[in-house]
């Protein structure tokens, strides 16, 4: 089986700290690798493989300013079609843009569907629809207007993250500083709670976070720390009391709550999305409908194993196990 790989060209891939489709590109591919498959990553030309990297764009445009985001986007993804006939199968991680090329190429194209950005994309996915392999990251995320071959759940590298039997007494939110991801409420339930809250993440809406965050940074019990790398993310995420994830939109996956439980810390989040799919109410963190439930629920994660939110997540998270899934999904279409 020869497989290609298409991850964005946005960040690096793996990226260096936020960037999650190019994370779970990333995931998939030395996953396919560990499990014998021939892969070649097409993505920025720093990214690291154990595969064949193939690469026109030398850095993640949103890592560079001066590069233009759509020259790369062209150039990156018509490097790929151009040389379809190499692969027996292409795995798209590159939204709905490389549908565009799909009828104009004879091998087959897996594209996995990390969310919609917006409604106004749906015109694009259902033109392709009778002749594309769709696959959600979730039951959750799946529109009607669409088939699917399968829902495959994100998978993370387990061995990234280490666990953690006892946590610290801080709150940690971690995550893209947007007001969809709710950092405002996350401030809101540490004040109340009575917690020191750390905010790690990349800061995707500067209005927002002038008028929403900062004026609540002191360095004592509301601190941001920046956008943190693998490293400070694991000892973030070990030692925190409890991830709070007060999302005010239906998110599609949720990488960090994964990661979260992977090292031993459950979840506060709303029940909101794909939520109910990756948290077990009272088993790996809790699921609640606001802000005071969100201050109830911090003053009881003492009751939650640490070492149950490792293993749940391990048995239906892990890299080996989205890898398992997406070679279910490959061998499907190969087969006819």
């Amino acid at each position: 089986m020869n497989i290609a790989i298409l991850s964005p060209v946005a960040w690096r891939t793996p990226p260096r700290r936020y960037g999650p489709w190019e994370q779970v590109a990333s995931n998939i591919a030395e996953g396919l690798v560990q499990n014998g498959v021939e892969v070649t990553l097409f993505a920025t030309a720093d990214s690291i493989t154990q595969g064949k990297l193939e690469a026109v764009c030398e850095f993640g445009y949103s890592e560079h300013p001066e590069l233009d985001p759509k020259v790369c986007e062209c150039l990156h993804i018509s490097s790929l079609m151009e040389q379809a006939g190499r692969f027996d199968l292409i795995h798209n991680h590159f939204d709905f843009l490389p549908l565009a090329w799909s009828r104009l190429i004879d091998t087959p194209m897996v594209t996995t569907i990390h969310g919609f950005s917006s409604p106004k994309i749906m015109p694009v996915y259902k033109k392709y629809n009778s002749t594309s392999h769709y696959v959600s990251i979730s039951d959750s995320d799946r529109s009607p207007e669409l088939d699917y071959t399968a829902t495959v759940y994100n998978g993370i590298h387990v061995a990234d993250f280490t666990f953690c039997p006892e946590s610290g007494d801080y709150l940690l939110f971690f995550g893209r500083i947007h007001p969809d991801k709710g950092t405002f409420e996350a401030i809101r339930i540490a004040k109340e709670s009575g917690r020191k809250l750390i905010i790690s993440g990349l800061i995707q809406d500067q209005e927002y976070f002038n008028s929403k965050v900062k004026p609540f940074l002191n360095d004592e019990d509301i601190v941001y720390v920046g956008n943190s790398g693998p490293g400070e993310r694991d000892k973030l995420m070990g030692e925190a009391r409890a991830l709070l994830h007060p999302i005010r939109f239906e998110e599609p996956f949720g990488l960090s709550v994964v990661e979260s439980m992977l090292c031993g810390t459950p979840v506060i989040a709303f029940n909101k999305g794909s939520m109910p799919e990756l948290i077990r109410n009272g088993k790996n963190g809790f699921l609640v409908d606001g802000i005071a439930e969100a201050v109830d629920a911090v003053n009881t994660t003492g009751t939650i194993d640490r070492k149950f939110c490792r293993d749940y997540a391990v048995s239906k998270f892990s890299r080996d196990k989205m890898v398992e899934g997406y070679l279910e999904v490959y061998r499907k279409i190969l087969s006819g």
